[in-house]
């Protein structure tokens, strides 16, 4: 078999688990977008305080959330070397992991307050975030217990789960929201507050849903992931070993993004209005090709698992391939009709400036797009290689000497703005691609015996 046609084979199944998780990570996405909307109806001062707090939030969590996805490549790699009792020990370590992470971020939260006031910000955005976090981090321990869980669903090829529990999350956040923001149906309107405990029961709603179908679905029962057991130290460490790179890459790629909009900001509310209008539309088209990323993950480590060398490699590719023609068509749309995005957002609210300023902006995202489709397909490869150490060190290189170092040059010393900063940001996805692309090349032909432990 020729291996135009090998790849062609693999790309059905990668699309038969990528499309319920991409749509997962949509259905995610909508529960800040619902709280963003929702929060604006009380006020500028509302919603700059729920801002402030979910950033930080998800700024934390996402690292954490990281650090758990390591259940993902160890569950895949298990299940394609026919051992279930290792994929049920990783998926009852993760939630392990899970529950303590979720505990020292539940602590941390509770200072949220003082430090912001030492960052500067205003007391009335630092009083209404610190009330925000401290109703949402009651849902931050369920949330990444349903990343362990969501590990065990993706490991063992059935996504629809995870796609179902999420929707069902989605719904309750926003009837909550409804509920509880409002003061509907006899509740107290607790405003800002009342959208973190919304959120935080949406968690909840999402770890419980999946967790009953992972303890009484024919598919997931036998691997007795509730079983009383006691954490085990070396199985443990085994998985926060793996993890904690990928939390780190996580909280480096976030970490750009969120130092872009800060430099952005020193530009004025056109340029800052316009950044936050592409990079929104950026993120909804990212979701695709991040659901992608981790079929990828557990294509590849089945492969692995199984020491299949060739169907590793297939699996990483047709990944890469599916990731970038998805991508190629958001550059498309961006780059002919940038005046449909920005009417998305904005309706016809925005100023001729922001229009324009955006439609330049989404001008840039079409090659932005390409890269950080193939980035995140092939990030989600190395992670099926059990390979976390490596892209956690380019993403240092990429994002922040390559990407935030070129921003900084073309945005500032010459003169490029709000432009420049966006090429910068293309430069180090760029980068990523690249490097991430030799990576995997190496590492594929290698696999299994050659794979990092």
């Amino acid at each position: 078999m020729s291996a135009a046609r090998a790849l062609l084979r693999e790309v059905r199944p990668t699309i038969a688990l990528a499309a319920p998780l991409a749509l997962a990570q949509l259905a995610q996405m909508t529960m800040s977008f619902v709280d963003v909307v929702m929060i604006g109806r009380l006020g500028p001062g509302a919603m700059a305080g729920t801002v402030l707090g979910s950033s930080i939030f998800f700024a934390l969590a996402i690292i954490c959330l990281g650090v758990v996805s390591a259940v993902n490549p160890t569950v895949a790699n298990a299940v394609g070397a026919g051992d279930e009792p290792a994929a049920s020990r990783a998926t009852r370590q993760g939630l392990w992991l899970a529950a303590a992470l979720g505990v020292l971020l539940f602590v941390l939260f509770q200072f949220a307050e003082p430090a912001l006031l030492a960052t500067g910000q205003t007391a009335s955005s630092a009083a209404l975030a610190a009330d925000y976090l401290q109703a949402i981090r009651w849902g931050i321990v369920p949330h990444l217990c349903f990343v362990a869980l969501r590990g065990l669903c993706e490991g063992i090829s059935r996504p629809r789960a995870v796609l179902a529990a999420t929707a069902a999350a989605a719904l309750a956040n926003a009837g909550l929201n409804w509920v509880l923001i409002f003061g509907n149906l006899g509740a107290p309107a607790l405003g800002v507050v009342g959208a973190g405990y919304a959120s935080a029961i949406a968690m909840a709603t999402m770890a419980l849903s999946l967790g009953l179908y992972v303890h009484f679905a024919p598919a997931t029962r036998r691997f007795a992931v509730f079983q009383p057991r006691r954490p085990d130290p070396a199985a443990l460490k085994s998985l926060f070993r793996l993890g904690w790179p990928i939390g780190i890459a996580f909280g480096l790629e976030a970490g750009l993004f969120a130092a872009a909009t800060l430099l952005i900001g020193r530009f004025g509310e056109v340029a800052l209005a316009s950044h936050q209008v592409a990079i929104n539309a950026a993120s909804v088209t990212f979701m695709v090709p991040m659901g992608i990323g981790l079929a990828a993950s557990v294509r590849v480590g089945h492969a692995a698992g199984r020491g299949d060398r060739t169907g590793a490699a297939l699996a990483g590719w047709a990944a890469v391939a599916l990731a970038t023609a998805f991508m190629a068509c958001a550059a498309l749309l961006f780059w002919l009709r940038p005046e449909w995005v920005v009417w998305i957002y904005t309706g016809h609210a925005a100023t001729p400036e922001v229009v324009r300023m955006a439609g330049l902006l989404l001008g840039v995202a079409a090659a932005f797009q390409i890269f950080d489709g193939v980035q995140v397909s092939l990030a989600g490869a190395l992670r099926g290689l059990k390979d976390t150490r490596g892209p956690m060190v380019i993403s240092a290189i990429a994002y922040w000497l390559i990407g935030m170092g070129t921003a900084v040059a073309l945005g500032f010393a010459l003169d490029g703005g709000a432009l420049g900063i966006w090429w910068g940001l293309t430069a180090g996805l760029a980068a990523a691609a690249l490097m991430l692309a030799f990576r995997f090349q190496r590492r594929a032909a290698l696999a299994p015996e050659g794979m990092p432990a």
